[in-house]
């Protein structure tokens, strides 16, 4: 998916027009009314908006389809993981709801991921199948307990290789394995980025995280900030803030 500025042309906003088209804003809040209020606060300043399972589970996909019908692009964060006739109808589902991106876990197979692929081959405007690798917040100790004997980064490129032979080019990783994974795909892939903490922000429950700045530098496409949007006194001059930095590093 090509990152493209929807902001007229002008002295001085290029760069900020182009961090808008980065800046994914994780609406991870516990019912349609709050995320809406969100939106509506980022109105001006935002035009990526994830939708998560805490929200999806809340408010169903009336929301997908209220956010998108607002003019806005929604990242359907459902990390589909299942049977690959099971996925394929998902996929299939999550299309007519308008989302422009969409997570299934790279750890459900090849078949899997060949099945979703196939499902939006054909579409006109089909979202961009993102595969998610390792989640932010396991580090090795976590692969450990789940009987992954490799480090982070070695599951990360196993599983983006098993993802690219299937057909999918774009992923989620952590911030440590951005240029890993911006090497293996090359400039044609989709790189979306969580884990990303602005200088100061808490961690919070996340293992593997960068700064906004560093993490486009190492390769990546789209940044998804949650919380220290979302939590902020004034979620709109947060998100400025976040911008600015992406900005100056574009």
């Amino acid at each position: 998916m090509a990152i493209q500025s929807t902001d007229s042309p002008g002295a001085g906003t290029d760069s900020l027009a182009l961090a808008r088209e980065r800046l994914i804003v994780a609406l991870d809040v516990p019912d349609a009314e709050a995320a809406v209020r969100l939106v509506q606060q980022l109105d001006d300043t935002c035009t990526w908006f994830k939708v998560g399972l805490e929200l999806y589970v809340a408010a169903g996909p009336a929301i997908v389809e209220k956010i998108a019908g607002s003019g806005k692009n929604v990242f359907l964060d459902l990390k589909l993981h299942d049977i690959p006739n099971t996925v394929a109808g998902a996929v299939r589902s999550a299309a007519k709801l308008g989302a422009r991106m969409l997570t299934l876990h790279a750890s459900g197979g090849p078949a899997m991921l060949s099945a979703a692929k196939n499902e939006i081959t054909g579409l006109s405007n089909p979202p961009e199948l993102l595969a998610v690798t390792v989640l932010t917040s396991m580090d090795a100790g976590q692969l450990h307990a789940t009987g992954v004997g490799r480090l982070p980064s070695s599951q990360v490129e196993l599983l983006a290789k098993m993802g690219m032979e299937a057909g999918i080019r774009g992923f989620v990783c952590s911030p440590q394995e951005v240029a890993q994974l911006r090497a293996l795909t090359g400039s044609e892939g989709v790189l979306v980025i969580p884990g990303i903490r602005p200088a100061g922000a808490a961690v919070g429950d996340q293992k593997r995280i960068a700064g906004p700045g560093e993490a486009l530098r190492l390769g990546a496409s789209y940044l998804v900030v949650g919380r220290p949007i979302t939590q902020a006194p004034n979620p709109a001059e947060a998100a400025k803030e976040i911008l600015g930095d992406i900005a100056k590093a574009s």
